[in-house]
């Protein structure tokens, strides 16, 4: 195990290894939490590789043990991204199926083990092809899409917000393109956040896929309309206030970072790892920042690793039973895919 403490300081973290198994070596994947286990679908088995996988594969983080899903009609997909609907299904929304950027909706329903591709309505304006895109669930009815649409020679200098309203009994969905637009990004995260204050509401920001160190918002709802309850994580969002009570916060968010990946735990956004794009060697990062918002302005805090054995781009973090779980993405060379689950301790 791995620990990074700044230096002169008292305190640290670390990702500890708690299981592993070859089926969960992937990357530019999605992880997804559902009824307790983690539902790992597609992604690139190895780095250079243009075929994504079709597999699905269930994680049990209470046994820590890993099986293959046979589960008919699996979708080939990487750089996608997916949301649970209803408490059954696993809406995977868009990315890359080894020919072309998808704006499709393919769902898994975990009851009867079967994967089904749901269909468009007469009215859905669906956008030109996703891949490194976010897909941030409001409801069991509603998504938010956000990110550049088509492929290097077709996209837009600017980002598309779509709203994607789904009817699971009907099996249909129905892309609605917002009239806001934000940067360019691809390979950047969402962050579906509590706004403080004497206007609470929520706010969904979008980090890094692009050379800005600025977040942008891509939806701003007032009180009492996200009805979503976040996961209750009491020990972890106690240990990260401590840990950020120990660092310097900026206003200034990493620059330039991309392919990483981000996790709500209460008031806090937790990134990890990703891409650079602001130097041409050495581009995996292993750094730990976490974004701040009890107070206004939010606050970003850095927490450097010197271990490089934690690098990591196209991996996944989900949050459960009050801790945070790091799963996949390829390491240092930026084509071996790690095996390993981790959880995030942090020493205070």
């Amino acid at each position: 195990m791995a620990v990074a403490v700044p230096p002169g300081r008292a305190s640290g973290w670390a990702w500890r290894p708690v299981a592993r198994d070859a089926l969960l070596a992937r990357a530019f994947h999605s992880c997804t939490e559902l009824r307790g286990q983690f539902y790992l679908v597609g992604g690139l088995l190895a780095g250079g590789a243009r075929e994504p996988s079709s597999d699905t594969v269930v994680f049990d983080p209470a046994r820590g043990q890993a099986v293959r899903l046979g589960a008919q009609g699996t979708p080939p997909r990487s750089h996608h991204d997916a949301a649970p609907v209803g408490g059954r299904w696993l809406c995977v929304v868009g990315g890359w199926d080894g020919s072309r950027r998808l704006a499709t909706v393919t769902a898994l329903d975990t009851e009867r083990g079967v994967w089904e591709a749901w269909t468009a309505t007469p009215g859905d304006c669906p956008p030109a092809g996703l891949s490194s895109h976010t897909c941030t669930r409001l409801s069991d009815q509603e998504l938010r899409v956000a990110g550049r649409e088509g492929g290097i020679r077709t996209q837009r200098r600017y980002g598309s917000i779509y709203t994607l309203r789904l009817d699971p009994n009907a099996r249909t969905y129905c892309y609605k393109e917002e009239g806001c637009h934000t940067a360019s990004r691809s390979g950047h995260c969402a962050a579906l956040l509590q706004i403080p204050g004497p206007h609470p509401g929520h706010q969904l920001l979008l980090f890094g896929g692009c050379n800005l160190a600025e977040s942008e918002v891509a939806g701003h709802w007032s009180h009492g309309k996200i009805k979503e309850e976040p996961p209750v994580a009491p020990h972890l969002m106690e240990q990260l206030a401590r840990l950020v009570s120990s660092g310097q916060g900026s206003q200034k968010g990493p620059q330039g970072l991309r392919h990483h990946s981000c996790s709500v735990v209460g008031p806090f956004a937790v990134l990890f790892g990703g891409e650079t794009l602001t130097r041409a060697r050495d581009t995996i990062c292993n750094d730990l920042y976490i974004y701040d918002t009890r107070k206004s302005p939010p606050l970003w805090f850095h927490f450097p690793c010197a271990d490089r054995r934690l690098k990591r781009v196209g991996h996944r973090t989900c949050l459960w039973n009050d801790q945070l779980y790091l799963v996949g993405g390829f390491g240092e060379d930026g084509r071996t895919a790690s095996p390993q689950v981790c959880i995030l301790d942090l020493f205070i």
